[in-house]
């Protein structure tokens, strides 16, 4: 049976529960990007990397590239977590955008997050509505699936963790 770390930066707890549920269908071991230890990779075969989507960059992806020479030949998977439903095209651009140079082979995974604006930074907030505010005026036919989504969880707190978005992961891990 592999030894699993699972690695994740979760800023409103998202990444953090999916983390959670990975180490209950994995096994293996769980730590916050910021309490994790390098010497501690060598123990390990392999590595599930979980962050959220903020502005299309994955956040605390910077570890796996900072950690790629003892990554590299273990099995390496990142599952991110956003606000939108799943959209191909937009899951296809935050790869190109993240996964590049050593990282491009790693496969990526999405599972939809939460939703909580009560909770977030005044920064975020702020940025989300203002955001909501350009696209506000545009048609249903001019809105991309992320578009919607943002609109549609204005003023609301929504949670869309389920541990179906985890299945492709999952299979990939245990093959």
């Amino acid at each position: 049976m592999k030894r699993v770390l699972i690695l994740y930066k979760s800023k409103y707890g998202a990444a953090k529960k999916y983390a959670g549920m990975i180490k209950e269908a994995l096994g293996g071991d769980v730590f916050d990007v910021k309490d994790f230890e390098k010497a501690d990779l060598v123990q390990y075969d392999a590595v599930v990397f979980a962050g959220a989507i903020y502005a299309s960059g994955i956040s605390g992806l910077k570890v796996l590239r900072s950690k790629w020479p003892l990554l590299k030949q273990k099995r390496v998977a990142v599952f991110c977590v956003g606000a939108s439903p799943y959209d191909e095209k937009a899951i296809r651009e935050v790869k190109q955008n993240n996964l590049k140079d050593e990282l491009k082979d790693i496969p990526m995974f999405y599972g939809r997050g939460a939703w909580d604006e009560s909770a977030m930074t005044f920064k975020d907030r702020t940025l989300c509505k203002l955001l909501q505010k350009m696209i506000s005026g545009k048609s249903e036919a001019e809105c991309e699936p992320w578009m919607k989504a943002l609109l549609s969880a204005s003023g609301k707190k929504c949670d869309w963790t389920d541990p179906k978005y985890l299945e492709p992961l999952i299979a990939y891990m245990n093959r």
